[in-house]
This record gives structure tokens, C-alpha cells and sequence, in this order.
């Protein structure tokens, strides 16, 4: 079940949200537990075991841990965060990166003579990149002191199980709503946020239904087979995908945050106009923040950070990012992005470019880091590093010839206008567009954009009544 669902926005959350405004508060986290583990079986079946297994997992986990603290053996503690982290990592190396670990052994053995290893059938649990992170932030969050650990099974299924970022996040850290958990807002208040948080849920339908579905088959056309692609094709192809994933992804974000809000909770922000960086470690504190500051919190400091010499923060910077291509997906592609990543971050640390004031020649820089940020972008979608050389080859050297068929088809007008508005709100000054949605609430946007939103959610709803929707591309990761 999607947000951009039928389903999910006919019936799915207004039901939900009845029956929370229903029940007595002490039944409030065990109904979100179990909605959301409903909502998560819906297109998981049977993988939902794998879910639960963590869910009781982690769980046992933090009431140990939360023992050997309040026994003042720190070590123990430790080393049961240690077991739990570690069984987290194998259980999400089992299901996603398995079968790509057997593909290179295989490769490996080709070179050397005959023989192959079966390649095992795995099905990806949908969001476990996401539900393992918010496992290893809940044992180390209770190791660290930062959080208590749960006595109610309810409360910490709700906390991983929690229906608006259970796929695709935000990445909530547990010591960021465990006081939110415990003490669920009044009754009074659940009309007044369900006021602020629908129009923030209207507005990732929007961004989703209108921009991002408009220009992914565009993307798709040029992405599905580049072979003997123009020129024009490649950047045509490579734009719309920029703009597909941000729309698509901070669509959902959007929508996760909105829906979390209707039901009391506050959610960090995920996006902050990434495309209007003017570095590359501006956009990474921009784009995916959850993430970004997940790696930071739990990988980058421990490592040592920045407190270090040079050499060990351009290793540390090389590793973070190596490992964020590698959680996106088991492929050299996604590796690769993430090597992509961390070379310009380590270029602009060695160069003194991302320590430059924000206005010094900002519209100069702001464009170079959207062309390099279109050119990574090639590589996160590409089927295979083979591809995007291809794709690489036309847009760096003149290829004339007319655009695939399947592009030109796919260039209709909502296409074509979406993409234009997609660059253009991306890019432009905030104070050309809507650029104060995030600035608070629905009462602190201004007049423009409350009008803009709520216009336009009429033919988002048409949009979704009529079928065009497409799942969210993070559903995949």
C-alpha cells in the first residue's frame, strides 16, 4: 500500500485517524503498532516475519542493555549493543546483499576456471535499510544514556513500526520521539494537528502525483536503453531523473511528516532545497538529512570525525560515503555514487571550496553543484556502470539524431511543464517560489502557497482516481 493509493487515501487513513481519535490514550501506541503492522503486510506477506523477528529483536535487546546499565556494568551493555548492531548488519546483509556477494564470488571463481555457486532467491523486505537503522539508533541510543529503554512492547513496536516512515523514512533516531512515544498529545490537540499536518500531506501528493510521476517515464526512456542515445536525449533523460527523485523522495517526506503530525508526532525535516546548494557538503546537509546525520551521529564521530589530521578525516569522509552508496542498493553502481560523493566532499575539505562563504559568487557555484549533482545522479539509476558510460559518453561528446520514440512519446505537455516547474523551484531563488513551505506551520506559509497547494490537490486526487501513479522509488532501498 502506497500513500498515492486508492486505497490508502480513501480509506486506509481516514479510517486510522477515526479510530485513533477514538480510543482512550492508553490504546493509542498499541492501535498505531498494529495499523502500521497491517499497513506493512499489505504488500509484504509473509516477509512481515522478518520485521517482526527484528521488532522483538531490538526490543529484548534495549531491556537488557537498560539492565546492565542500571547494574552499572557499562561493559556489558556495551558488548550487548555490540551483538545486537552486528545481528542488525548480518540480517540486512542476508536479504540485500546476498545475492550480490554470490554474483562476484561467481565472477571471481569465471576468472580462474569453472564453476559456479547457486545464486540464492531472496525477496527484499520492503524498507529494511530503514527499519534496521532505526533498530541500531534504538541499542545504542539506550547503550549511550541518550534514551530509556521500552518497557511496553506496543510502544517500541510503535516507534519501529510507526506506518509514515516505516518504508522509506525519514530516518527517526528513538531518542528523537521517545517523549512523544510516552506521552501522546491531548485530545484537544489532535483536530488542531491534523489542521497542520494535512497540508503538508497535500503537498508531498502533489510533488509526487504531478511532478515526479509526470517526468519519470521520460527518465525511464532514456535510462532503459542509451545505447546510440543523442545528446540531447542524455540531458533530457539525465534532468528528468533529477528531478524525479527529488519530487518523488521529498514527496514522501513530505507526506510522512504530514501524516505524523496528524497524529501528534513531529518529525525532523528531511529536505531543505538541496538543488539550491552551493557545494557539494551543502547539498549533503540538504538532501536525505535523517541519513546524513545518521552516518554522522553513529559512524563519522565515533571514527574520529574531523578532530582528527586530514588524512583520517579525508579516509573517514571516503568510508561514510562508500557506505551510503552501499545501503542505497547491491550494485557497483550505487558503490560507485557513494565513491562519487565522498571524492568531491574530500576535493572541497583539501580546497578550502565548501568553507567559503554561502554568497561569494553563489549563482556561479550553485550551478556547478547541480551539474555534479546530475552527473552522480546518472550513476544512482543506471542498470549497470555499462549504462551510464553510455549515458556519460552523450552527454559529454556531440551525438546528434532525434530522440527515442519512447521519449518522444513520453514528452507530453504535463511532462514537459512538470519538468520545467521541477528545475525551475529547484533552482531559483527562494523568494521567487514557494520557498517558505517549510518555514512552520500551514498559518506561517504565505498566502501564495497555501492557494498554490490546495488547488492543485483536486487534480492530484484525479490523478490518483485515474491510476497514473507509480510506487515511490525509495520503496526499492
Amino acid at each position: 500500500m502506497v500513500f498515492s493509493s486508492i486505497e490508502f487515501l480513501w480509506f486506509f487513513m481516514p479510517v486510522v485517524l477515526l479510530a485513533y481519535m477514538a480510543v482512550p490514550p492508553r490504546w493509542r501506541n498499541a492501535l498505531l503498532a498494529v495499523v502500521s503492522l497491517v499497513f506493512y503486510a499489505w504488500g509484504a506477506h509473509a516477509i512481515l516475519f522478518v520485521f517482526l523477528a527484528s521488532i522483538l529483536g531490538n526490543y529484548a535487546a534495549g531491556r537488557l542493555i537498560g539492565r546492565a546499565r542500571d547494574a552499572g556494568r557499562e561493559q556489558a551493555a556495551r558488548r550487548l549493543m555490540w551483538i545486537a548492531v552486528v545481528g542488525n548488519l548480518g540480517v540486512l546483509f542476508a536479504w540485500k546483499y546476498t545475492v550480490f556477494a554470490v554474483a562476484q564470488l561467481n565472477q571471481a571463481i569465471g576468472f580462474f576456471g569453472d564453476g559456479s555457486i547457486p545464486e540464492p532467491s531472496i525477496v527484499l523486505p520492503i524498507g529494511i535499510s530503514f527499519f534496521t537503522f532505526h533498530g541500531i539508533s534504538y541499542v545504542v541510543d539506550v547503550t549511550r544514556g541518550d534514551a530509556r529503554p521500552m518497557r511496553s512492547i506496543a510502544d517500541y513496536a510503535q516507534y519501529m513500526a510507526f506506518f509514515p516512515q516505516l518504508i522509506a523514512g525519514p530516518i527517526i533516531r528513538y531518542h528523537q520521539i521517545e517523549d512523544q512515544i510516552r506521552s501522546p498529545p491531548e485530545r484537544a490537540r489532535r483536530l488542531e494537528d491534523i489542521a497542520e499536518g494535512f497540508p503538508r500531506f497535500a503537498l508531498g501528493l502533489c510533488k509526487k502525483v504531478l511532478i515526479a510521476d509526470q517526468v519519470a517515464p521520460v527518465a525511464n526512456a532514456a535510462f532503459g536503453d542509451p545505447s546510440g542515445l543523442s545528446t540531447a536525449g542524455a540531458w533530457i533523460g539525465a534532468l528528468a531523473f533529477t528531478v524525479q527523485i527529488y519530487f518523488d523522495f521529498s514527496g514522501y517526506s513530505d507526506m510522512a511528516i504530514g501524516l505524523a503530525r496528524m497524529f501528534g508526532f513531529r518529525f525532523p525535516e528531511n529536505f531543505d532545497r538541496p538543488y539550491s546548494a552551493v557545494s557539494m557538503t551543502d547539498f549533503w546537509r540538504r538532501w536525505h538529512i535523517t541519513l546524513s546525520r545518521w552516518f554522522r551521529d553513529y559512524v563519522y564521530i565515533p571514527l574520529g570525525g574531523s578532530r582528527v589530521s586530514q588524512a583520517v578525516t579525508v579516509r573517514n569522509l571516503l568510508v561514510i560515503f562508500l557506505l551510503v552508496g552501499a545501503w542505497h542498493g547491491a550494485a557497483w553502481t550505487f558503490v560507485l555514487w557513494g565513491a562519487y560523493n565522498g571524492a568531491l566532499l574530500v576535493g572541497e575539505r583539501l580546497t578550502g571550496i565548501s568553507q567559503l562563504p554561502e554568497e561569494r559568487l553563489a549563482a556561479l557555484r550553485r550551478a556547478a553543484t547541480f551539474l555534479l549533482v546530475v552527473f552522480g545522479w546518472v550513476l544512482f539509476r543506471a542498470a549497470s556502470v555499462g549504462n551510464a558510460l553510455e549515458i556519460y559518453g552523450s552527454m559529454l561528446s556531440p551525438r546528434p539524431g532525434e530522440l527515442p520514440s519512447t521519449m518522444d512519446d513520453a514528452l507530453v505537455a504535463p511532462a514537459v511543464i512538470a519538468l520545467g516547474i521541477g528545475v525551475a523551484s529547484a533552482l531559483l531563488p527562494r523568494r521567487l517560489v514557494m520557498g517558505r513551505l517549510l518555514e512552520g506551520g500551514w498559518r506561517g506559509w504565505p498566502l501564495r502557497a497555501r492557494v498554490a497547494v490546495m488547488a492543485a490537490v483536486p487534480l492530484a486526487a484525479i490523478t490518483v482516481a485515474a491510476g497514473s501513479f507509480s510506487p515511490f522509488l525509495y520503496f526499492q532501498f
